[in-house]
């Protein structure tokens, strides 16, 4: 049996991931902050509520010592947890609007994962699947022909970059384990009022396929439901 982690799962790509990928087999550990929508969540899909608020130290040691000692081991971590935060020109941005959406975009996947890879050591085939966006991608940003292009979000998109450089890294560091960077591309989700032209499945194909893949799956490549994304 897969044990598989996904934070800010109660709703979104993080809850339909986990939907699919129990379909798939996995047993998921379903992450959320609000203790009432969490465990409504995942009695719903036959999940294991945990609660996860990624931006607290003693949270996110509470709910590997969960898994710990349910478990003993986690094959997939899912770093999913995101905000967008607020709506700000990138010139009036500030130092802490920017720390407000880092905290959990970048500060929580550090936090989990390093809370985390004790329990990843113990699988044989682990895996980390870090979501991005393809704001955080240069290659796409700097694209006239990407709409991506044509968003000013400052601290959200520097944010994903930050989730792109970081998956790179951790990859180089633990060539052992198959740790991968997904865009889901712009799904129908409510962090952009269900505006998004993807549906859910098509958003969550990337991770899936990345939380699926074996021991001799790619590992520090950047991701989405049609092959590889530009750094």
């Amino acid at each position: 049996m897969t044990i598989t982690l996904i934070t800010g799962a109660n709703k979104g790509l993080g809850y339909h991931a986990a939907q699919r990928l129990i379909k798939a087999g996995h047993t998921v550990y379903l992450g959320a902050r609000d203790p009432e929508r969490g465990a409504k969540a995942a009695d719903a899909i036959g999940a294991t509520f945990v609660p996860l608020d990624v931006t607290e130290d003693g949270s996110v040691a509470a709910a590997v010592r969960t898994i710990d000692d349910a478990a003993g081991r986690l094959d997939v971590l899912i770093n999913n947890a995101g905000i967008v935060g607020d709506s700000v020109a990138p010139a009036d941005v500030t130092a802490e609007d920017l720390r407000r959406v880092y905290e959990t975009n970048v500060f929580g996947v550090v936090r989990v994962t390093h809370a985390a890879l004790p329990l990843l050591e113990r699988s044989d085939t682990p895996v980390i699947v870090n979501v991005s966006s393809g704001l955080g991608s240069l290659g796409v940003i700097t694209n006239p022909e990407r709409m991506e292009s044509n968003v000013p979000t400052l601290a959200y998109g520097s944010s994903k970059t930050a989730v792109v450089a970081l998956t790179v890294y951790y990859a180089k560091a633990l060539p052992l384990m198959r740790i991968n960077v997904v865009d889901p591309g712009y799904t129908a989700t409510d962090m952009n009022d269900n505006s998004g032209t993807q549906s859910l499945d098509e958003g969550t194909d990337a991770i899936v396929q990345l939380a699926t893949i074996g021991p001799g799956g790619p590992t520090g490549g950047f991701f989405d439901r049609n092959g590889v994304v530009p750094w």
